[in-house]
């Protein structure tokens, strides 16, 4: 297949740049590819045709599956595997790389800049470390269902393109139909990408891939008086602000390990992850997490402790002298939690609707307060939200959008829709609760603003898990509703009701699973 079959040109910038960190490879061939999901918009951006891709029975077409699985790619692309190293669970683990997945190439994106498209479950690389290499179908349509819903929340992510099932089987505990993802970012490289070439002992190849970093991801920082200071304050804003957005609507991450954190300021790696549902800030759903490590509430300490080791692979960039490097990294390390604590308090009052003229004290009072009650009695997080919109100005019985409180007859009367009567039922045993919102409704909450902020649908557990079974089943219709629900999260829509739903009481604990 050539460059013209494909409609795409794929540049080999990060191979050529850095050889050390790129190992040469080639995708497995799958036995029986078939196409099933594809990103329609986001292949356009690449300036790849849906309908070529998808082919006449929307099994995809044999040009399309050969780039989508990178078996056949553009004439000219050099995928490789790339290098990297990593902090898992806070143990180092010196040689990780890309042990089932491989990066074809950077595609211009619709502004010039450059898009990685990398696969996940392309076969076996030299830093499989004993792995088969695999991908299983309901990880892979859970990474595309879930990324492609943050991205409709407005949270920078990597993005799937496509999952192609291959037609062969992957064992883990049980035997699982596999499959392929095609995902786009705006580049691969990671905290771990630099802890490798620190313990390298290669200055030189460290300092190449910093000079990559800032002149494909955050070229402002070539400005800077230490340029290298410079990209490690970008990186270290980048995700004050991420962990922030992802702590607002009640993501959960699950594996925030070293090689899990992106230089570009995009969440990658969609193993273990989920939205919360009761607010309880020690939620905990991946099932390798077994000491809380990366609970909830323990996400932006742990984005600081995976920026202090990117600040140690940094450090003989940062001059000749040691202590005064550490002394520059330390000071930038430093504003982490103001910058951090600005981003989620101004998204907390965009939450709350809370205008301009409300004074920090009076907004932090609220807040405090009503996150205190959510947590002491379990309220569903996103369904809360949604429906304070609507309980503002008048009371109960008010009309409005939004999710019930626990799935029971109440929240489900509202056809999924949470008015101001279902907001009090969610604290109706609470009676600081009715002072709480006689106050908050003194403030002249910004309803509008509530309803553009806080989303209607997320990708709740029970239905992701539905969605996925039957994916692997064959039946992707689950999987096509949930997914046109949740990447347009905020836009309340007829036939839609279940999905602004929390999980109903019979749906237990949740826990989730890395798929490797």
């Amino acid at each position: 297949m050539t460059g013209a079959d494909a409609g795409i040109t794929l540049s080999h910038r990060f191979a050529d740049e850095l050889p050390e960190l790129a190992v040469p490879w080639q995708a497995a061939k799958p036995p029986e590819p078939r196409l099933l999901v594809l990103n329609d918009p986001l292949a356009a951006q690449l300036g790849l045709d849906p309908e070529a891709l998808r082919g006449p029975d929307g099994g995809g077409s044999s040009a399309g599956l050969g780039l989508l699985t990178g078996t056949a790619p553009p004439a000219g692309t050099q995928p490789v595997a790339q290098a990297y190293t990593g902090h898992q669970f806070g143990t180092l683990n010196p040689r990780l790389g890309d042990g089932r997945a491989l990066l074809l190439g950077e595609a211009a994106g619709p502004g010039g800049e450059l898009l990685d498209i990398h696969l996940k479950g392309s076969g076996r690389t030299p830093f499989a470390r004993g792995g088969d290499g695999l991908a299983a179908v309901g990880p892979m349509l859970r990474e595309h269902l879930v990324s492609e819903a943050m991205h409709g929340l407005g949270i920078p992510t990597t993005r799937a393109l496509a999952v192609v099932a291959t037609g062969g089987w992957v064992r883990r505990e049980r035997a699982l139909p596999g499959a392929v993802l095609a995902r786009v970012a705006r580049s691969h490289v990671r905290v771990g990408s630099f802890q490798f070439a620190r313990l390298s002992g290669d200055d030189a190849l460290l300092r190449r891939l910093a000079d990559h970093a800032i002149d494909r991801l955050h070229p402002e920082a070539r400005a800077a008086a230490d340029p290298y200071l410079g990209l490690f304050e970008a990186v270290v804003a980048a995700q004050a602000e991420l962990v922030a957005r992802w702590m607002l609507v009640g993501f959960i991450h699950g594996v925030m390990n070293t090689d899990n954190m992106t230089i570009s300021g995009e969440t990658i790696d969609y193993g273990p992850c989920a939205f919360m549902d009761a607010f309880d800030p020690t939620t905990v759903y991946s099932s390798i997490d077994t000491g809380g490590r990366y609970a909830y509430a323990n996400q932006p300490l742990i984005a600081e402790w995976n920026l202090a080791r990117f600040a140690e692979a940094l450090l003989p960039l940062l001059g000749e002298d040691q202590e005064a490097g550490i002394a520059a990294a330390q000071e930038v390390l430093g504003g982490f939690r103001a910058r951090y604590s600005a981003a989620w308090t101004a998204g907390m009052r965009q939450k709350l609707g809370l205008r301009d003229a409300v004074s920090e004290e009076t907004a932090g009072e609220a807040i405090n307060a009503i996150l205190l009650m959510l947590r002491d009695h379990r309220v569903d997080y996103t369904g809360f939200f949604r429906g304070l919109a609507d309980a503002g100005k008048t009371g109960p019985g008010s009309a409005g959008g939004g999710a019930g409180a626990r799935g029971d007859d109440a929240g489900r009367a509202g056809q999924g829709s949470a008015d101001a009567s279902v907001v009090a039922e969610m604290l109706a045993d609470v009676p600081e609760f009715a002072d709480w919102l006689e106050t908050w409704r003194g403030l002249d909450p910004d309803a509008a603003l509530m309803r553009r902020v806080n989303p209607v649908y997320i990708p709740r557990n029970h239905l992701v898990e539905e969605a996925l079974a039957a994916g692997e089943a064959g039946d992707m219709e689950p999987f096509t509703r949930l997914l046109e629900a949740v990447t347009d999260p905020h836009t309340e829509r007829p036939g839609l009701e279940r999905y602004a739903l929390p999980a109903p009481e019979d749906f237990g604990p949740y826990r989730t699973f890395c798929g490797t």
